[in-house]
């Protein structure tokens, strides 16, 4: 299926079965639970009503820190209630060892690969 298909699909709930999805959209906790969790969320095939209640009232709250703390009440009751399953690992490849002068594992904090590519180097002979 192609992509803008595949998302419209998705989107307007036309998808069934099982649905693996990543997302590479940036953000905070709370824009990433408002697509994947919440009942209305672009993306999400139900929810629980305790959960949209609590995402709500984080969205009002004005305090960092029970801010913070909802979004984690949020998160534990996701776990507890096992609403997805993490069957997707990506797996890379890392050269790391006593020739590489610069892996470049960890330069870029938003990726899990190695990056970026040019500053790879092996150590002169």
């Amino acid at each position: 299926m192609e992509r803008a298909t595949f998302f419209e699909a998705w989107r307007t709930k036309k998808l069934t079965g099982i649905i693996m999805g990543a997302s590479a959209g940036l953000g905070n906790a709370a824009a990433r639970l408002e697509a994947f969790v919440i009942s209305s969320g672009t993306y999400a095939y139900g929810g629980y009503p305790d959960i949209d209640d609590l995402f709500r009232q984080q969205g009002q709250e004005r305090d960092r820190r029970k801010r913070e703390t909802m979004l984690h009440q949020i998160q534990r009751l996701m776990h507890e209630r096992v609403m997805h399953a993490p069957i997707f690992e990506p797996a890379t490849l890392h050269g790391i060892g006593p020739r590489v002068e610069e892996p470049a594992v960890g330069l870029n904090s938003l990726l899990y690969f190695a990056a970026p590519y040019e500053e790879m180097r092996l150590k002169k002979p």
